[in-house]
């Protein structure tokens, strides 16, 4: 691949990440539909796995809200049809009636295919 279609798919994934966000402070789970991969696999704060539809339904019924959504530093790094974005920042909301307030490291696995453009396939979150 040369460099200028690796800047560009560098530069669309910076995109995707930055609506993927919006689209978590904004509940907004059609937006997220599009951006998450069918085959997603999440490790959420408590270890454990969920999948896409989890990450729908917990939007869907209200049970995440975020209003603060910081961003301090993004990474990007792509090869071919994979990228991978390094997001810190801090979050801020309720989750299952409870609030909270985090400093936080999220690892995203993208995925890119000419039909669906950057699509997250795996993601890991922890306290940063």
């Amino acid at each position: 691949m040369n460099a200028d279609r690796t800047g560009q798919l560098t530069e669309e994934l910076r995109s995707a990440e930055r609506r993927l966000q919006a689209a978590q402070l904004a509940a907004d789970a059609d937006a997220l539909d599009v951006l998450l991969d069918d085959r997603l696999v999440f490790t959420g704060p408590d270890g454990r796995l969920y999948g896409k539809n989890d990450d729908l339904e917990i939007q869907k019924g209200g049970r995440q809200r975020l209003t603060r959504v910081d961003e301090e530093d993004l990474t990007v790094l792509v090869d071919g049809a994979t990228g991978v974005t390094w997001f810190l920042g801090t979050l801020a909301g309720a989750l299952e009636g409870q609030e909270f307030t985090a400093r936080v490291r999220y690892t995203r696995t993208w995925v890119h295919t000419p039909g669906n453009g950057w699509r997250v396939v795996a993601a890991h979150v922890s306290p940063a």
